[in-house]
């Protein structure tokens, strides 16, 4: 069924770093959106006609409420433009879109919830609602803005790479892994691409379940446009190629599913 646009009210915003801000919304989405999933926002501007795909970081479904955390990626652009709104204006979304983590596999396991940049705020609701014998959650930054640390650290254990060595483990969220000696039977990530790929790697070289979000530029959302494609072990069924899209067959998958 085909999502319908929607006028969501801005119920507060604020500035967590350099370029991040967090904005929680009123919208009818929080009442079915799981954790890995993503609301497309319009810009109140004419002239930009597709959507910024931004990635849910809380869920407060008794409110219906959504929290965004994202990155303002330059001058005149929609994110900048959603960065001046505040309580009590409205914003078009279409959501919930693609799929989530399939949280509920992490029972009883030892499991890493691994995050790097603007792929931080989607682990904070995973980490959240998912039930496990042990949560690692491991995050890397650019620098001592960790933004949305304090509410990590009341869901799991917590390890910080930074790439300025400032807090934490200085380079990435493998070198946290190994400078602290961890291990998990399952992990979780949402992150850029070559984070993604050497997690993969190390799922793979460890016999370790991996699902992965990918970060991706789209344009419809709703997989009619392909232009967020990836490629694939097996050949799509909707487009008979080995490529799968991230906003409808993802932006969550298996890690053997996909080549990045």
């Amino acid at each position: 069924m085909t999502k319908q646009k929607e006028q969501a009210l801005v119920v507060s915003q604020e500035q967590l770093a350099d370029g991040i801000f967090s904005m929680w919304i009123q919208t009818k989405a929080a009442e079915t959106a799981k954790p890995g999933q993503f609301i497309s926002m319009y810009t109140n501007d004419g002239s930009k006609l597709l959507p910024r795909p931004i990635s849910i970081c809380e869920i407060d479904a008794v409110n219906g409420r959504l929290r965004v955390v994202y990155r303002v990626t330059g001058e005149n652009t929609g994110t900048e433009q959603f960065s001046k709104l505040e309580a009590g204006d409205t914003i078009p979304v279409v959501g919930p879109l693609g799929n989530g983590f399939p949280y509920e596999k992490a029972a009883g396991k030892k499991v890493f919830l691994m995050g790097g940049g603007i792929g931080v705020p989607p682990i904070l609701e995973l980490a959240k609602q998912m039930e496990c014998e042990k949560k690692q959650i491991v995050v890397g930054y650019r620098d001592a803005q960790t933004f949305l640390k304090e509410e990590f650290e009341q869901n799991g254990e917590v390890y910080i790479s930074t790439e300025d060595g400032s807090v934490g483990t200085k380079g990435n969220v493998m070198d946290a892994i190994r400078e602290n000696a961890l291990d998990a039977d399952m992990i979780y990530a949402c992150g850029p691409t070559p984070m993604l790929r050497a997690i993969k790697a190390y799922a793979e070289e460890n016999n370790i379940e991996c699902y992965i979000s990918l970060e991706e530029r789209m344009a419809c959302g709703i997989g009619a446009c392909l232009a967020c494609v990836c490629k694939s072990k097996e050949k799509d069924h909707h487009s008979n190629v080995n490529n799968k899209r991230i906003c409808k067959d993802g932006p969550v998958f298996l890690s053997t599913e996909v080549e990045i």
